[in-house]
C-alpha cells in the first residue's frame, strides 16, 4: 500500500465507523423500539450502511460482515474489509454504552488499518499496522495507553459482564488480578488502550469481525495480540471463526500465556 492509499483508506474507515455509530445511536434514541427488535434494527441498519459505502467506494475489494451472508468470493481478494456493524448488541439494546462499531481492512490476510467507534462514549480509536506506516489515534475524551506503559497492580482483567467461564475465574486468581466486567470485544480492548484495564483473554465464540478491528488498533498502539498459545491470527480465512484472543502488554505476554496453559484455557 502506498502512503496515499493508507491515508485514503484510514480516513474512510474512521468516517464509516463514526457515521454508522451515529445512525445506531439515532435509531436507539428515537424510542420507537426496544429489546431484541431494537438490536436487530440497529444491526441491519448499520450493516446496510457499511455495505453500501464499501461496495460503492471499493467495488473490487472483498467484504466479510457479521450481518451479511458470507461469500467465498472474498477469499480470492488481496484486500478484504471485515466489519462488525454493531458489536455488543445486548448492551446496545439495554441502552448501555459498552458497544462498538468495527471497520477493518486486511491485506493478504493480515491486519492493515481499522477504526473502532464507541458511539455512546463519544470515542473512536484508530490504528495502522502496515509495516513502516504504523500509527494510531483517539477521537474524543480520554488518554491512550501504549503497550509499553506501566500495568496496574493488581492487574485489571476485562471479562464478560454476562458470563464468566470457570477458566477465566481461575486465570484472574492465578494472575493475582481483579475482574473488570464489560460488554463487546471492541469495548473491552478499548478499556486496555484507555488505561481502564490491563489484560483481555477470550476462548470460544469469537469470529473475525469480533477481533479484526480491535486487534488492528491494539497492535497499532503497541500491545501484544495473539491466540492463547501465542500464535498470531490470520484473517480473511475460509472459516471465519477466530475463537482465541489475548490482548496484553508485551512485557507480560509470556506470563499470561503460561498462566492460561496452567488454568486449563
Amino acid at each position: 500500500m502506498t502512503a496515499e492509499e493508507i491515508e485514503r483508506d484510514l480516513l474512510f474507515s474512521i468516517e464509516a465507523a463514526r457515521d454508522a455509530g451515529r445512525r445506531a445511536l439515532g435509531l436507539r434514541d428515537s424510542g420507537r423500539w426496544e429489546g431484541r427488535i431494537m438490536a436487530d434494527i440497529g444491526d441491519q441498519a448499520c450493516d446496510g450502511y457499511l455495505q453500501g459505502l464499501i461496495r460503492g467506494r471499493y467495488p473490487e475489494d472483498g467484504i466479510l460482515s457479521e450481518e451479511t451472508a458470507d461469500s467465498p468470493e472474498r477469499l480470492s481478494k488481496q484486500r478484504t474489509w471485515i466489519v462488525d456493524p454493531l458489536d455488543g448488541t445486548r448492551e446496545y439494546s439495554q441502552v448501555r454504552d459498552d458497544w462498538a462499531v468495527h471497520v477493518a481492512l486486511t491485506v493478504g490476510g493480515r491486519t492493515a488499518l481499522a477504526a473502532v467507534a464507541l458511539p455512546s462514549q463519544g470515542r473512536l480509536l484508530w490504528g495502522v499496522t502496515v509495516p513502516g506506516a504504523e500509527r494510531h489515534g483517539l477521537e474524543g475524551e480520554g488518554t491512550v495507553r501504549p503497550g509499553d506503559s506501566a500495568s496496574a497492580d493488581p492487574p485489571r482483567i476485562a471479562v464478560s459482564r454476562s458470563h464468566t467461564p470457570e477458566w477465566v475465574e481461575r486465570f484472574v486468581v492465578d494472575m493475582g488480578g481483579t475482574p473488570v466486567p464489560a460488554g463487546s470485544a471492541g469495548n473491552k480492548v478499548a478499556l486496555l488502550l484507555l488505561g481502564e484495564a490491563d489484560i483481555y483473554v477470550h476462548k470460544i465464540g469469537l469470529k473475525e469481525w469480533d477481533t479484526c478491528a480491535p486487534e488492528t488498533v491494539a497492535r497499532a498502539f503497541g500491545w501484544t495480540v495473539c491466540k492463547l498459545s501465542g500464535e498470531e491470527h490470520a484473517y480473511n480465512q475460509a472459516d471465519p471463526h477466530n475463537h482465541e484472543l489475548v490482548v496484553c502488554r508485551p512485557a507480560v505476554r509470556d506470563r499470561v500465556i503460561e498462566v492460561l496453559a496452567s488454568c486449563g484455557a
